[in-house]
């Protein structure tokens, strides 16, 4: 039986809180959430690389007039930290399993009951699998320039071919290596001006570039199974939307169609944007479809 809501989430829906709280995520660590939203409608929402749980800030008057948000900060993002993982379980991965836990002590928290779930970029995979796991609890899971609706082959050669391991730790071990990589992608056309400006401000340092090698590294095993959660999204009517940029040649449209296609009752939008998506400009589209 669900419990009750909690306080917080009875607040009046004029006010457009800024809170901040930490989870224990049993043999993971502590993840850090940010609070935030004028909305009474719980939602756990997981962001893109190099950005924090704050990054959805700036949908003020679109989603956030709905819902109250808890974004989260991915591991080696603001101030969630792993505990006593070593170089090897890192490398290895975060089992699929234990993404289960940021619900579960979530519910300890603020008790059992409904909630939505959103995610961008590589954040969606989160909220896909939580999708997964508690189809019966969710209303609705908003994605945005979403990875784990398709394989991303770029990152699955990094983080899954022998070749593409060794190269990636190479790459995050050389000060001039990583740059001129990123040069050569964007001069073939691999990567636009936005995601090469992205990505060179994610390995200006050793440590940004550890960062980068660890991030991906961590999530490499969590793969949702999109055929099975298609199924659950038609099954439980869980309202489902999906956002992806025009201009993104990360994770596009393109990309997903075969999730597209399976989940007929779908929001499907594409916005004259590249993979930069969570802009004030998102915002003022989101809130154009309501008038």
């Amino acid at each position: 039986m669900l419990k009750e809501a909690s306080t917080k989430q009875n607040l009046p829906i004029f006010l457009n809180i800024a809170a901040m709280g930490f989870l224990h995520l049993p043999n993971l660590g502590t993840a850090h959430y940010h609070e935030y939203g004028s909305g009474t409608k719980p939602m756990l929402a997981f962001h893109g690389y190099g950005m924090t749980g704050k990054q959805f800030h700036v949908l003020e008057n679109s989603i956030l007039k709905d819902y109250h948000v808890y974004g989260f900060d991915h591991f080696f993002h603001g101030q969630s930290k792993l505990t006593g993982w070593t170089d090897k379980q890192i490398t290895t991965g975060i089992p699929k399993v234990m993404v289960k836990a940021y619900a579960e002590e979530w519910f300890k928290a603020h008790g059992r009951q409904r909630f939505s779930v959103m995610g961008y970029s590589i954040g969606a995979n989160i909220a896909l699998i939580l999708l997964e796991e508690y189809p019966d609890l969710i209303d609705e899971i908003t994605l945005m320039a979403p990875d784990g609706l398709s394989v991303y082959k770029g990152f699955h050669f990094l983080t899954h071919k022998p070749v593409g391991r060794y190269f990636f730790r190479a790459v995050t071990k050389s000060k001039w290596l990583a740059p001129s990589l990123l040069k050569n992608l964007k001069k073939v056309g691999f990567i636009d001006e936005s995601l090469y400006q992205i990505a060179y401000n994610e390995i200006d340092t050793e440590q940004k570039r550890q960062d980068v090698y660890y991030t991906l590294n961590l999530i490499r095993l969590l793969r949702p199974d999109t055929t099975k959660i298609a199924q659950l999204i038609n099954r439980h009517h869980i309202k489902c939307r999906l956002i992806f940029g025009l201009h993104d040649n990360l994770f596009p449209k393109s990309a997903a169609m075969s999730f597209v296609k399976s989940v007929p009752n779908a929001e499907v939008h594409e916005v004259a944007l590249g993979h930069w998506l969570v802009v004030k400009e998102l915002d003022e589209y989101l809130v154009n479809l309501q008038q």
